[in-house]
């Protein structure tokens, strides 16, 4: 599957211009101002990001244009809703999105047939969750979901497994800054303990090296087997900075360890 190459309407990708992040928020400002030109051009800059998204869907039997296209649909979802005010970068709110929309294009063009109840039942669930979120502010229950769709847990469960396509631990689910966010970062380890932490004197020698926080972030992080989100809200800084920290702390402790 060549993806490094994929033409759209006869225009060869490799040739797509490129945006600056200064040139980013230039023309988000103009498309505020509901500047067409600006849009357009927006869309164009930003075809390489859906490009090096699709190359994680290689293998799936499926047209690289017919991916191509289905992700500048998640590209345009994105600009569309994204909100500028909330300080991230526009590349860190659109790959998730992107993702979404392919994925949910091969899960309806997969062999695996979901029947039409099971399938209607996650995307309500789907659509319950987001709208208790806007309305709550926190992630809601399973339960509470059943009750708001009027069925089983058991039934919101399967069917949101139905629809769920299986991904690596491994899989970076953004970058902020150029730092992958992967998924096992945002898996909670519940049989770690604290008697990790004197079990070793190397460790703790290595974990004297350190300053106070990146001792509490790796502490955080493998001894009390919290998520980087969950950390970040401890530590009082944003996700892209503990994983900053915690990679240049973990990278000076192999010298004592």
């Amino acid at each position: 599957m060549a993806v490094n190459k994929v033409e759209i309407c006869g225009v060869d990708t490799c040739t797509l211009p490129k945006i600056s992040h200064r040139e980013s928020v230039e023309l988000l400002e103009r498309i505020r101002g509901g500047d067409e030109d600006a849009r357009s051009e927006f869309i164009t800059g930003n075809l390489r990001l859906v490009l090096s998204v699709i190359q994680r869907f290689s293998g799936r039997g499926e047209p690289p244009d017919d991916l191509f296209q289905v992700g500048c649909i998640g590209l345009i979802k994105a600009l569309d809703n994204f909100d500028p005010s909330h300080n991230v970068r526009f590349s860190t709110y659109a790959v998730p999105m992107i993702i979404g929309e392919i994925r949910r294009f091969l899960r309806d063009n997969s062999s695996i047939r979901v029947t039409r109840s099971m399938r209607d039942t996650a995307y309500r669930a789907i659509s319950t969750r987001n709208r208790l979120i806007d309305e709550k502010g926190v992630e809601p229950r399973l339960d509470e979901i059943a009750r708001e769709l009027g069925v089983e847990e058991s039934e919101v469960v399967f069917a949101l497994d139905a629809i769920s396509d299986p991904v690596s631990i491994n899989e970076p689910l953004y970058r902020d800054d150029g730092d992958a966010v992967y998924i096992v970062d945002q898996i909670r380890d519940e049989t770690v303990s604290d008697e990790i932490l004197v079990n070793s004197i190397a460790l703790n020698e290595g974990l004297s090296r350190l300053t106070e926080r990146e001792r509490r972030i790796l502490t955080l992080r493998f001894f009390r087997g919290k998520t980087q989100t969950e950390v970040a809200d401890e530590v009082g800084v944003s996700q892209a900075q503990v994983s900053r920290l915690e990679k240049s702390a973990l990278s000076r402790m192999r010298k004592y360890v």
